[in-house]
């Protein structure tokens, strides 16, 4: 059984930085596709960054291109998500998801493996 265990999420101010970690537990995911995906209130989940196993390939959303990027540490069996120049419109949870092993991996579906999400609160 794979477990996914989100942190670093909180309360910033619009213009600030949050670096997330999803670190696996139970079996190494270091073959898979690992992606970030977020949910804000009253919307549904929604797609944010993927990698591949690799460490490349990486593919962001419109929304976040050029202010997030996704990582990964296949020896920690951890990937990140460092979030600059934030938004209140990032105002979201946000989930680890992994063990996907398709083509392209932006779909909630194309993922087996997530963790319980970790909230991120952004002040204007």
């Amino acid at each position: 059984q794979v477990q996914l265990v989100e942190s670093g999420g909180g309360l910033v101010q619009a213009g600030g930085s949050l670096r997330l970690s999803c670190a696996a537990s139970g079996r190494t995911l270091r073959s898979y596709t690992m992606g970030w995906f977020r949910q804000a209130p009253g919307k549904e989940r929604e797609f944010v960054a993927r990698i591949w196993w690799t460490g490349g390939s990486l593919y962001y959303a419109n929304s976040v291109k050029g202010r997030f990027t996704i990582s990964r540490d296949n020896a920690k069996n951890t990937v990140y998500l460092q979030m600059n120049s934030l938004k209140p419109e990032d105002t979201a949870i946000y989930y680890c998801a992994g063990g996907c092993s398709v083509n392209g991996c932006l779909e909630e579906s194309q993922y087996d493996y997530w963790g319980q999400g970790t909230q991120v609160t952004v002040s204007s």
